[in-house]
């Protein structure tokens, strides 16, 4: 399936029905008095966030929205029926913008989460609602208002509790294919993964948690270079990031370096997330350079594993670490 995370669309609630200007006519009942009904009330548009959808796909292919007109009024006192709401069903995680404004409307994190975006227009007063004892045979009723119409720029931004990031081939897919049921393309070319995969993580019974694999970030991935920054927004949920540097690198501190800059450039509070080092693809290097790595100082504190997703070493260790800065 193809990723969309971004969508422009247009929403317009349905318009109001009009009020009924009648009068009761019955034989032998010559002035029988008002009897004109209210108009129905236009449709809603409503978004609300669904677990089931993982993109915005469905609305590359249909941009307009438009909630069901209410019925006019009819004579007898009979109201117009309200129009019908417009649903529109997005992934959780799923930003509403007014796109003429920039203002964020709604924020969609939760299952069932949902917003009304646009309301419907009310419908008009018959004939019947202006009868007082001074004029008891009006001839005026209301049009109904008009639905509310706008804009809007929906923005997904993925629900994980765990973000992998590195550069190209450095073994994202890899991983996530090796501690979750998540199945990647994965090949030895830059840019396998041209969207982020999600994989959920069974840790311990009862225990779970999320992992994002974000495309591969390349230097100025901030500046719009590579597929970074379209994907770099899918990483401010996350919770805990995971820096995947390449063992084989020439100079992996060099690798780590340009990922913080792309963080810190694009959102200065993303390097604030507790973030550790997983040095990767230790199944093919010897031991001499496994020592040299040992000695690479990535900041202080940072805390470094040397993990093998494909001989599964050193997994366990990793999330271990994963778990208890989650909790």
């Amino acid at each position: 399936m193809q990723f969309i995370d971004e969508a422009r669309i247009y929403v317009k609630a349905g318009d109001g029905g009009n009020g009924c200007i009648s009068f009761r006519r019955e034989k032998f009942i010559p002035k029988g008095g008002p009897d004109g009904g209210n108009g129905g009330r236009g449709g809603n548009v409503i978004i609300r966030a669904d677990k089931q959808l993982n993109t915005l796909l469905d609305f590359k292919y249909r941009k307009h929205y438009r909630g069901e007109r209410g019925e006019h009024g009819r004579g007898k006192n009979q109201a117009g029926k309200s129009g019908k709401e417009e649903l529109l069903k997005v992934p959780c995680g799923t930003i509403i913008k007014d796109a003429a404004t920039g203002e964020i409307l709604a924020d969609l994190i939760q299952h069932g989460d949902e917003v009304i975006i646009a309301r419907g227009g009310r419908g008009g007063r018959g004939n019947s609602e202006f009868a007082t004892s001074t004029n008891q045979a009006p001839r005026i009723a209301e049009p109904g208002t008009t639905g509310e119409e706008r804009e809007l720029l929906l923005e997904l931004k993925l629900l994980a509790d765990v973000g992998l990031v590195g550069l190209p081939n450095a073994g994202k897919s890899t991983l996530i294919s090796a501690i979750s049921a998540a199945r990647p393309k994965i090949a030895n070319y830059p840019f396998t993964t041209l969207a982020p995969n999600l994989g959920i993580v069974y840790y311990a019974e009862g225990k779970t948690f999320t992992v994002a694999d974000i495309p591969g970030l390349i230097e100025g991935a901030h500046k719009g270079k590579g597929l970074g920054i379209q994907f770099l927004r899918h990483i401010e949920r996350t919770k805990v990031l995971v820096f995947l540097v390449d063992s084989t690198s020439n100079d992996p501190k060099k690798d780590y370096r340009i990922l913080t800059h792309e963080l810190k450039t694009f959102n200065p509070e993303l390097i604030k997330k507790p973030r550790f080092v997983a040095l990767t693809k230790k199944d093919i290097i010897d031991e001499q350079r496994v020592r040299e790595l040992k000695k690479v100082s990535f900041g202080k504190g940072m805390k470094v594993f040397l993990i093998s997703a494909v001989a599964r070493e050193n997994l366990q260790v990793l999330l271990d670490e994963i778990w208890r800065n989650l909790e």
